[in-house]
């Protein structure tokens, strides 16, 4: 069972350093350097304070812009915001016509939820504008020499967990050990699915649309394994995706793996 970094944040759900898990060769990623976590609205003080003497400089926002409008990032003094949505406006990866079958669902169908994450995840995964920015984030944090780069989404698990897949990968983490990161966002987001869930039966909603949105605000190997089959399938493997979909190339991962990694013990 692997050991989360988690950040002592008040205001800030899911939020963890992936420092500490190993690469290739061996070599630890740096702590300090990475950081995933939800939303950043509804920040303390404190909790801006904490990530300052983190060592926080850059803040990157996968959101959509109309998420980013009705919750716009709090951004301590001195740090670097970048929006950098994964999927096109309003769609959240879903295309309007499929969001509102679904929407329909969600009162008739337990596993209509499910079925709206798996979509999602294709979709992530076969956009061009999920790839471009997904290719952005990594330049960015291949020129990151010092401190400290949060991304994030709105609850940290699905665009982020996107992220932190290609990133952990092109610095050698196991795909078990990725796996792990990804779903320990279940853990991290009970109380969320809990208030969640609080404000559906206060609404009225029924057995069925609480257990649809259990399926929304949680993350699944389902939906991992969506992308990953995908992925190998249709692009020849996650080495061959990255280079040729998200554009990494060999002096990426070079700066990548030099930036974040440990260096190599004697």
């Amino acid at each position: 069972m692997i050991k989360p970094l988690n950040l002592p944040l008040t205001k800030v759900n899911n939020a963890r350093d992936l420092g500490a898990y190993e690469g290739i060769d061996g070599r630890k990623i740096k702590s300090h350097r990475l950081l995933r976590t939800g939303k950043l609205v509804n920040m303390t003080p404190e909790d801006e304070e904490y990530l300052v003497n983190y060592g926080l400089n850059k803040i990157v926002d996968l959101r959509t812009p109309s998420e980013i409008r009705t919750a716009p990032d709090k951004v301590p003094v001195n740090v670097e915001h970048f929006d950098m949505s994964v999927h096109e406006d309003e769609k959240v990866g879903v295309p309007d016509e499929k969001r509102a079958a679904l929407r329909k669902m969600y009162d008739k169908d337990q596993y209509a939820g499910f079925k709206g994450m798996c979509h999602q995840y294709e979709i992530t995964v076969n956009s061009a504008h999920s790839q471009k920015a997904y290719h952005d984030l990594l330049e960015l944090l291949a020129n990151n020499e010092t401190g400290a780069t949060i991304y994030h989404c709105s609850e940290g698990k699905d665009r982020t967990g996107f992220a932190s897949l290609y990133i952990m990968h092109i610095l050698g983490v196991d795909l078990t050990v990725i796996r792990e990161d990804y779903l320990y966002s279940n853990y991290a987001l009970t109380d969320y699915r809990a208030r969640l869930d609080k404000k559906i039966i206060k609404e009225g909603g029924n057995d069925i649309l609480r257990a649809c949105m259990r399926s929304l605000g949680s993350v699944a190997n389902e939906y991992l394994d969506t992308a990953l089959l995908l992925i190998d399938k249709e692009y020849g493997g996650l080495d061959e995706y990255l280079k040729n979909q998200i554009g990494v190339t060999p002096d990426m991962v070079e700066q990548l793996r030099n930036l974040y990694l440990e260096p190599k013990k004697a």
